[in-house]
């Protein structure tokens, strides 16, 4: 009967180190049972959550300094959840800002320009 119930206890403890921590919802102390989570990360991922719930991973990678996509899918296999979503490395990240690039022509003109105005 006790070899019984330690077995079940046993099983709601390791139910329990498994169950999912959802990155709108946990706290500071939630966040850091998810392994690689710690004091400063949470802290972050709390702050980033005042102006509003996370939309989804990519809005938790863009607004969270430190999350990437590797540790963003490392953090899911651990457990971490957003909206109840894991990571899904396929889904398209946001495109980074392109450079516009000047031409030669233009960066000599803009170089022109420049030394022919006295100096204030």
């Amino acid at each position: 009967m006790i070899r019984n119930f330690l077995s079940i206890l046993l099983a709601v403890f390791a139910l329990n180190a498994f169950a999912a921590v959802d990155a709108n919802q946990a706290t500071r102390a939630d966040l850091e049972t998810v392994k690689g989570i710690g004091p400063g990360l949470s802290g972050k991922i709390v702050d980033a959550r005042k102006t509003g719930n996370f939309k989804d991973w990519s809005d938790l990678v863009e607004r969270v300094g430190g999350i990437g996509a590797g540790n963003a899918a490392r953090f899911s296999q651990a457990g971490l959840t957003v909206g109840g979503s894991a990571f899904d490395p396929t889904a398209a990240a946001p495109a980074p800002a392109k450079e516009v690039k000047k031409s030669k022509k233009a960066e000599k003109s803009e170089k022109a320009g420049k030394a022919d105005k006295p100096a204030a």
